[in-house]
């Protein structure tokens, strides 16, 4: 019998660690929401169990942790990034717990952001219903309303802060961060995509990878987007996205680097998004594969064969740029400001390094039938994607 591969090996493995941890996070399950805070030197205390020696210790402040309440949250963030991956784990696997806020007695989580896209977060029993169970004569007896409320929050909050660990540069912790979320993020597709396309994201379920071959989800975001970046992180809950074009939107390093979660990327398109070359890189570092294709944001208009030459516009958008200065369909561009032009690529690249306003000189080259192809020069105006 042959020796199993290193890669058979390093798979198993990983399916190993894979499945301790999420029976860890069945163990820990969700927090309650706590009626009053730990001090902080109690939470110091249990981070500090986290790496102990003794299982039951650490299994003890992974408990302790996840009923600490908000208080526990920065700290658990922090010890995640301290270097210890043991610790690291366990402190994403508590703050993980806190990303499913149980309803309240005799609620439901009820609607809005937030609410409502995670497990246990349905609708749930109105206020007013009643459970079947009784508080005790002398127990604390908090609002439903505000109980619910408090978990929404909490749940966000551990939310943004997995957001943040998995953004961080690659290596274990992100990578362990993002599996967090996305196993958290499973069933959350349909509410991501209703919110989506509400807000203005154009989302369609038949795009093609030239690259694979597969097929997948694609999602333009452009001019007529209403959300705001915040409403941008909705984007990882869609099962199976390969293209994402971002079109005349500003966005920063941020909101850029979140489209990294999407593992499923194929094709990324940020024109006129004003990101700068190094978040642009630090993208491409975690798509190595992955065509990204960044513009100023000016638009000709025209469309063509990519890599065959020569550079013939088998396409003009009504309207567009390049058919107001006259454009047509068969014309070949043989260079643009001097600079020439082999192949619809070398245009697409040259139009791409200018912005809105900006001005071209086309040199075109026109089939006239029985006659010599003739040779002029038109200047364009370019437009904004929209």
């Amino acid at each position: 019998m042959n020796a199993p591969s290193l890669s058979r090996l390093s798979h198993s493995a990983g399916v190993v660690a894979a499945t301790g941890f999420f029976a860890l996070l069945l163990t820990l399950g969700s927090p309650p929401v706590a009626a009053q805070e730990s001090s902080a030197e109690a939470i110091q205390g249990w981070i500090g169990q986290l790496g102990a020696e003794q299982f039951a210790d650490r299994e003890s402040a992974s408990r302790s942790l996840a009923a600490a309440g908000p208080a526990a949250l920065g700290p658990l963030a922090e010890a995640a990034r301290g270097g210890d991956l043991e610790v690291a784990s366990r402190a994403i696997d508590v703050i993980r717990g806190y990303l499913d806020p149980p309803a309240a007695a005799g609620e439901g989580a009820g609607e809005g952001e937030g609410a409502g896209e995670g497990e246990g977060a349905g609708e749930g029993e109105g206020p007013g219903k009643e459970t079947g169970e009784q508080p005790a004569a002398d127990a604390p007896v908090e609002p439903s309303l505000e109980n619910s409320s408090r978990a929404v929050a909490l749940a966000l909050e551990a939310e943004r802060l997995l957001e943040t660990l998995a953004e961080g540069p690659p290596g274990p912790v992100p990578q362990i961060a993002a599996t967090a979320l996305e196993f958290h993020q499973l069933g959350m597709h349909e509410a991501a995509q209703d919110r989506l396309q509400a807000l203005g994201a154009k989302i369609s379920d038949n795009y093609l990878s030239m690259a694979s071959g597969k097929r997948g989800l694609e999602a333009v975001i452009d001019t007529r987007w209403k959300g705001s970046p915040e409403d941008l992180r909705l984007l990882p809950r869609l099962r199976n996205l390969r293209h994402v074009g971002i079109h005349g939107l500003k966005i920063d390093a941020q909101t850029l680097a979140l489209l990294g979660r999407l593992r499923s990327l194929e094709n990324i398109q940020l024109y006129g998004t004003g990101v700068s070359d190094e978040a642009v890189a630090a993208l491409a570092a975690r798509f190595p594969n992955a065509e990204i294709d960044v513009r100023k944001g000016g638009k000709l208009g025209v469309g063509g064969q990519r890599i065959v030459g020569p550079c013939q516009i088998t396409q003009v958008v009504a309207g567009s740029a390049a058919d107001r200065a006259g454009l047509q369909i068969g014309d070949v561009v043989l260079s643009m400001d001097g600079v020439a032009v082999k192949n619809f690529e070398g245009l697409t690249e040259y139009v791409g390094r200018h912005g809105p306003g900006e001005s071209i000189e086309v040199e075109i080259e026109r089939a006239v039938a029985g006659k010599v192809p003739q040779r002029f020069t038109a200047t364009v105006t370019l437009d904004g994607w929209d």
